[in-house]
């Protein structure tokens, strides 16, 4: 990245990295992979994949990332740490273009009660970590953590050492969501006018004031050309400045901003719907841009006004964020050829032997369900491709109700590490039954913490998507299942997130 084009923003996206951090958005290495492939397609610039020397599973996501991704350049957060920085060195050796991103808090508050350092010693870490991160790699960015909380003369010897040391992006990152939009971006300009012209700087906004995306905007107005973002907002607390927001208010008001980018907007609803899947949240109705009421209207005098020209209630299509039209172009009588070619317009790029497996399960969804939607394959892409392997797996479920006063019966069939066993058990609903009779194979007891029910699509035989949070012994896990019953629906969701609690128990 270089700062030659002042008139473009660089966008740095943290979804795999503070977004994971956000409460349960875990997601496992191969989902990963696709939502950093989701991005690339997007067209970020750089993908923070991970923070390597935080666990080995963060460190073998980057590594994986970095031979999966094509354009954009790769990123690992370390400490201002030289253990840190080498593991991420490590770990980005195989991206075609890397970056290492080292921090350190600067603010009096972050100094004397985390750190327990003198500013001294933190000026001291700061030009050894930056140092050593530039024998590393080309390309090192640095962080004063808490920067809106920092004194700003401090601040801004921080970044100076830190360029003289080789950084070529300085980061201002709101940490806590305090800072207020005019104030951040004096900031901004304010540290400017002090550092070399060829350095980028970035900013990283929290929402915990709901400020994150105005915070970002203002400091773009000040001179920031970097912009920390997630997919949605996710992140820690109330998340990160949604790129999606970001994206589209400089792309309607390009007359004000007159700022560039490299996203494909038309990419970003697909981007939304990857990460919404992945780690099953729903995406609130009312969220701007991709929210399913952000084309919706209602009013009569809307209706009528975006009726006789769109652009009377709405600043931009459905078509410039890629909300699909919901054609039907897919049924059980749909080759090969034609799954492909969907596949990759909705961004996958499948290996053959997986096209297979996605075709096979279309054709099962079009037994029970006529119309096949791009949701529908999505869905399926989710089910059939990027599900972590399965300790247990459903192979028969049968559930009987009665309105005689008999308590609901769920009979399954799992396939535990390749044994079958069955059982039969009883519960106040079907969906009680079911879960119960999982615990009673499995030999898990966990804390339904939970349950949500969306439909996929339209129409009375959508597949229904379900979603479960599970606990047990301090270990939380997100499990997601779709299908058109509702009830096995769930029994795959509450498997999967079996499956994931099994797998962290595994790795610790």
């Amino acid at each position: 990245m270089s700062g030659e084009n002042n008139n473009r923003i660089i966008i740095f996206d943290t979804t795999l990295r503070d977004g994971e951090q956000s409460p349960g958005a875990t997601m496992n290495l191969s989902e990963k992979i696709l939502m950093a492939r989701q991005l690339d397609v997007l067209g970020v610039d750089i993908i923070e994949a991970g923070f390597a020397a935080s666990s080995p599973g963060d460190f073998e996501a980057i590594t994986s990332i970095s031979r999966e991704v094509e354009n954009a350049v790769i990123c690992s957060l370390s400490r201002a740490s030289i253990k840190d920085i080498d593991r991420s060195a490590e770990a980005l050796r195989h991206a075609k273009k890397s970056r290492i991103h080292t921090f350190i808090a600067t603010s009096p508050l972050h100094m004397q009660y985390k750190l327990e350092m003198t500013p001294d010693e933190v000026l001291r870490h700061i030009e050894e970590a930056v140092s050593h991160a530039s024998k590393c790699a080309a390309d090192v960015e640095f962080s004063c953590e808490d920067s809106s909380r920092s004194d700003l003369d401090f601040m801004v010897q921080a970044c100076q050492i830190a360029v003289a040391n080789g950084a070529k992006t300085i980061n201002i990152p709101d940490t806590v969501g305090y800072a207020q939009p005019a104030e951040h971006a004096a900031r901004i300009a304010y540290l400017k006018e002090r550092i070399s012209q060829d350095v980028i700087i970035s900013i990283h906004c929290h929402n915990d004031l709901g400020l994150a995306v105005a915070n970002t905007l203002a400091c773009f107005q000040a001179g920031a050309r970097q912009a920390e973002t997630t997919i949605c907002g996710i992140g820690e607390r109330a998340g990160n400045a949604a790129l999606e927001e970001i994206i589209m208010a400089l792309t309607v008001r390009k007359h004000l901003y007159q700022l560039e980018h490299n996203i494909k907007t038309e990419q970003i609803y697909p981007a939304a719907r990857t990460l919404s899947r992945i780690i099953g949240h729903t995406i609130a109705r009312n969220k701007p841009i991709v929210g399913a009421n952000a084309f919706a209207h209602e009013a009569g005098i809307h209706q009528a006004g975006v009726l006789k020209k769109a652009e009377t209630y709405e600043i931009m299509t459905p078509a410039s964020i890629g909300l699909p039209s919901n054609a039907i172009v897919l049924g059980k009588h749909s080759g090969k050829n034609a799954v492909k070619t969907k596949l990759e317009a909705l961004g996958y790029n499948l290996e053959s032997e997986q096209i297979d497996l996605v075709l096979a399960a279309v054709k099962r969804l079009a037994d029970v369900k006529k119309e096949i939607y791009d949701e529908d394959l999505e869905a399926l892409v989710l089910e059939e491709i990027y599900r972590i392997p399965d300790k247990y797996a459903l192979v028969h479920l049968g559930v009987q109700t009665s309105d005689s006063g008999l308590p609901p019966t769920a009979v399954l069939v799992l396939d535990i590490n390749g044994k079958r066993v069955q059982h039969a058990g009883f519960g106040v609903g079907p969906i009680d039954a079911v879960f119960k009779a999982i615990d009673k194979v499995s030999g898990h007891s966990p804390t339904l913490e939970q349950f949500s029910v969306n439909a996929i699509t339209g129409g009375t035989d959508a597949q229904g998507e379900v979603t479960v949070r599970i606990s047990e012994n301090n270990r939380s896990s997100i499990g997601r299942g779709s299908h058109p019953d509702i009830i096995n629906a769930g029994a795959r969701a509450y498997l999967n997130a079996l499956n994931r609690l099994s797998k962290k128990e595994e790795e610790n």
